[in-house]
């Protein structure tokens, strides 16, 4: 009989690859207000709340295997229109509602889920689908 896999605690990394490094840390630092907690020219690291991490890799920056001290990340990389979703507190919906519209980012669409979740989506400037909910979407969420 084969053992059961080891849990799994959460999704630590959401990774992004962008055409324009600059650009694309301009929009997520000043519209959404994250704060990096690393950069150098392939990549910069964002905090998301506690154990989330979102990266913004310059697109052309991973294909090949990254080699540091510690050891080697093979190469990795992304197509196409994506789609995250950032948690937020239901509270701030229309806090998040204002702001987007002050830094002149349109919603492109808003959801009513039957568990009572509450979502909001608007594109980055690489055409990424990206998503604030609120609690009341998935079981576990």
């Amino acid at each position: 009989m084969e053992a059961p896999a080891p849990k799994i605690d959460g999704c630590l990394e959401t990774a992004l690859y962008v055409e324009d490094l600059a650009r694309a840390s301009r929009f997520y630092e000043d519209a959404l207000g994250l704060e990096p907690m690393f950069s150098d020219p392939r990549l910069i690291a964002y905090d998301c709340g506690p154990r989330s991490v979102l990266l913004l890799f310059a697109r052309e920056a991973m294909g090949e295997a990254v080699v540091l001290p510690g050891g080697e990340i093979p190469p990795h990389e992304g197509r196409g229109r994506l789609h995250f979703a950032l948690a937020i507190r239901p509270q701030d919906l229309g806090l998040w509602e204002r702001r987007l519209a002050e830094k002149n980012v349109p919603i492109e669409a808003r959801m009513q889920w039957p568990r009572g979740g509450r979502s909001l989506y608007f594109r980055d400037p690489d055409d990424n689908l990206v998503e604030l909910a609120t609690p009341g979407i998935w079981k576990n969420y």
